[in-house]
């Protein structure tokens, strides 16, 4: 198993993807996020991101939601309602830019 850099638990399966950055040779950097799983399908997972930030012109805080598709390795295998870590790494399909790193279940 490879160290990736990032102060994560390793996962505790075993997997031959190409694309797991604990067991292939895909390399992670920049962004590392927290999010919540919508949905999977295949080895791609949604992520929603809740953003709240001050609007000052109106006095209040506002809510504001992202989607991100990320790369589920099978070592993973996070499923809908996990909170999960992603980070940052090459563009693997055209929508995914990010793999799970880590599941706090």
């Amino acid at each position: 198993m490879r160290d990736i850099g990032i102060d994560v638990k390793a996962p505790e399966g075993v997997c031959n993807d190409e694309n797991c950055p604990f067991h292939g040779k895909l390399s992670v950097r920049g962004q590392i996020l927290r999010g919540k799983v919508l949905k999977v399908y295949g080895k791609t997972a949604v992520i929603e991101r809740e953003i709240i930030r001050y609007a000052s012109k109106y006095e209040r805080y506002m809510k504001k939601k992202t989607r991100l598709h990320a790369h589920n390795p099978d070592c993973i295998n996070a499923k809908p309602g996990d909170l999960v870590t992603i980070a940052e790494c090459r563009p693997i399909s055209k929508t995914k830019s990010f793999v799970i790193v880590e599941v706090a279940r």
